[in-house]
Protein backbone atom coordinates (compact mmCIF):
# COMPACT_ATOMS: atom_id res chain seq x y z
CA UNK A 1 0.00 0.00 0.00
CA UNK A 2 1.24 2.99 -0.82
CA UNK A 3 0.46 6.92 0.33
CA UNK A 4 -1.38 8.91 -1.98
CA UNK A 5 -2.00 12.37 -0.92
CA UNK A 6 -4.88 14.52 -1.79
CA UNK A 7 -4.92 16.85 -4.86
CA UNK A 8 -3.81 20.31 -3.95
CA UNK A 9 -6.76 21.92 -4.51
CA UNK A 10 -8.51 20.22 -1.99
CA UNK A 11 -5.91 20.75 0.69
CA UNK A 12 -6.22 24.49 0.06
CA UNK A 13 -9.41 24.68 -0.15
CA UNK A 14 -9.76 23.03 3.66
CA UNK A 15 -6.87 25.34 4.63
CA UNK A 16 -8.69 28.18 3.71
CA UNK A 17 -12.05 26.91 5.21
CA UNK A 18 -10.11 26.17 8.48
CA UNK A 19 -8.47 30.03 8.79
CA UNK A 20 -12.13 31.48 8.46
CA UNK A 21 -13.39 29.61 10.81
CA UNK A 22 -10.08 31.03 12.63
CA UNK A 23 -10.78 34.21 12.18
CA UNK A 24 -14.47 34.42 13.02
CA UNK A 25 -14.41 31.93 16.07
CA UNK A 26 -10.60 32.44 17.58
CA UNK A 27 -8.12 29.36 17.67
CA UNK A 28 -8.78 25.70 19.51
CA UNK A 29 -6.04 22.89 19.48
CA UNK A 30 -7.86 20.67 16.73
CA UNK A 31 -8.19 23.16 14.28
CA UNK A 32 -4.35 24.15 14.64
CA UNK A 33 -3.41 20.24 14.23
CA UNK A 34 -5.97 20.67 11.50
CA UNK A 35 -4.37 22.98 9.83
CA UNK A 36 -0.88 21.96 10.38
CA UNK A 37 -2.20 18.97 8.91
CA UNK A 38 -3.23 20.82 5.84
CA UNK A 39 0.10 22.95 5.33
CA UNK A 40 2.72 20.12 5.43
CA UNK A 41 2.58 17.08 3.28
CA UNK A 42 5.07 14.56 5.35
CA UNK A 43 2.70 15.47 8.36
CA UNK A 44 0.27 13.69 6.44
CA UNK A 45 2.54 11.23 5.55
CA UNK A 46 3.57 10.33 8.83
CA UNK A 47 -0.20 10.47 10.27
CA UNK A 48 -1.50 7.82 7.30
CA UNK A 49 1.93 5.85 8.44
CA UNK A 50 0.85 5.92 11.64
CA UNK A 51 -2.69 4.88 11.44
CA UNK A 52 -1.80 2.20 8.46
CA UNK A 53 0.64 0.72 11.75
CA UNK A 54 -2.52 0.88 14.51
CA UNK A 55 -4.42 -1.38 11.85
CA UNK A 56 -2.06 -4.12 11.12
CA UNK A 57 -1.30 -4.14 15.01
CA UNK A 58 -4.82 -4.42 15.06
CA UNK A 59 -5.24 -7.01 12.69
CA UNK A 60 -2.96 -9.65 14.30
CA UNK A 61 -2.98 -8.63 18.32
CA UNK A 62 -7.17 -7.42 18.93
CA UNK A 63 -7.94 -11.34 19.62
CA UNK A 64 -5.36 -11.64 22.31
CA UNK A 65 -7.06 -8.93 24.80
CA UNK A 66 -10.23 -10.74 23.99
CA UNK A 67 -9.41 -14.10 24.81
CA UNK A 68 -8.62 -13.54 28.26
Amino acid sequence: MEFKDYPQHLIDAKLQECLDYEAKYGTIPTLKQKTTYEKLREYRKNEWRFRQNVAEYAKYNAHKSFSK
